[in-house]
């Protein structure tokens, strides 16, 4: 029984001495905090316009927006063409241009309802609100500045394009 004591003695002991802390010195000043790093050299930073490259680019040519290739691409033409839209058909997920996704609620935001875009490229990034006025989708910033309008076109389907002339391809 004495052994017992003994060993639990031992073992307290050495649990004891290996909870003290020997990385801090207690005995140093409160106020004494580490050594300040030296500050590192840094060259001065220049202005200027650069000049305009040379040679071959290795980026293609911007594309230029054609609204002749899409049918019913002008804006005149569509709104003559297109289909009564309500604003609870619009709700919910539709596909962008085949690439990304765009989410309208009938959540109430300005004088719109709420909408995203997922994976989006262009002015579509910014999009925040959306709102039917009379056969047209508008698209609108999250500031309430409209960023491009949409026409149906077919059940499911809807057409236009962003103020800058970027193609919009709504379907589901």
């Amino acid at each position: 029984m004495q052994l017992r004591y003994a060993m639990t003695g031992l073992v307290v002991a050495l649990a004891l001495a290996g909870c003290q802390r020997t990385a801090y010195d207690y005995s140093s000043s409160p106020n004494a905090g580490p050594a300040p790093l030296t500050a590192q050299p840094v060259p001065s930073v220049q202005g200027g316009q650069l000049p305009p490259p040379t040679g071959s680019s290795q980026f293609p040519a911007a594309p230029t927006a054609t609204t002749a290739s899409m049918p019913g691409a002008q804006p005149g033409a569509m709104a003559a063409n297109a289909l009564d839209v309500t604003k609870e058909s619009m709700v919910g997920s539709w596909r962008v241009n085949g690439g990304c996704d765009m989410f309208l609620t009938l959540t109430n935001l300005g004088s719109g309802s709420r909408g995203g875009t997922r994976g989006c490229v262009g002015e579509l990034t910014a999009m925040g609100s959306w709102e039917v006025s009379g056969k047209q989708v508008l698209l609108k910033d999250r500031s309430g500045n409209q960023i491009g309008s949409v026409y149906k076109t077919a059940d499911n389907r809807f057409d236009g394009q962003t103020n800058t002339g970027q193609p919009i391809s709504l379907s589901r």
